[in-house]
């Protein structure tokens, strides 16, 4: 199943450490970098990625619509804000939707829609190390020929997660 990655920017952009600070000092430059790092993601994992900001500062680069390095890139309108565009993706693509925020609004609508969410700062690691292996010039390929890593997982029987955790589980996996 395809994962279509929706993204709320500007809360991803102040949640991650190295982001927010350009974007202290530039608007601009935190969107900037925030979209080269998803283009570096999406060479290596080729899911469908939007990513929405407000539009009350838009960009004179981008348009409310545009797409650049294949990350779907849109800005809101007038008095519609960045929330009301991701809830209504999010009802139009129900199962597939990965929803990218900390914003507990989106996040418990999300889930009523049976999306799956994962927090910004969970998903701005998975962009640092995607950035990282793009930088080396390693694909995801490469990570299962590291080998073995050592782990303390117990095996055994455990208790089962309900199947909405499992699914929402699931599809964080493919990240």
């Amino acid at each position: 199943m395809a994962v279509h990655i929706i993204i709320d920017g500007y809360n991803l952009i102040r949640q991650s450490h190295t982001l927010s600070m350009l974007d202290q000092v530039d608007l601009q430059a935190g969107r900037d970098a925030l979209v080269t790092r998803l283009i570096s993601y999406k060479r290596l994992k080729h899911h469908d990625i939007t990513v929405v900001f407000d539009g009350s500062d838009p960009s004179p680069l981008f348009r409310t619509r545009d797409r650049i390095g294949g990350i779907k890139i849109e800005f809101s309108r007038g008095s519609e804000t960045a929330d009301t565009v991701i809830k209504r993706m999010v009802k139009k693509e129900r199962h597939k939707a990965l929803v990218v925020t900390s914003d507990l609004d989106i996040v418990h609508y999300a889930q009523s829609c049976s999306a799956a969410t994962i927090a910004s700062p969970d998903f701005g690691t998975k962009l640092e190390q995607a950035a990282y292996m793009d930088q080396k010039g390693m694909d995801d390929a490469d990570a299962d020929l590291r080998g073995w890593t050592p782990t303390t997982k117990k095996k055994g029987p455990s208790r089962r997660l309900s199947k909405r955790k499992r699914r929402n589980q699931a599809k964080i996996d493919k990240l």
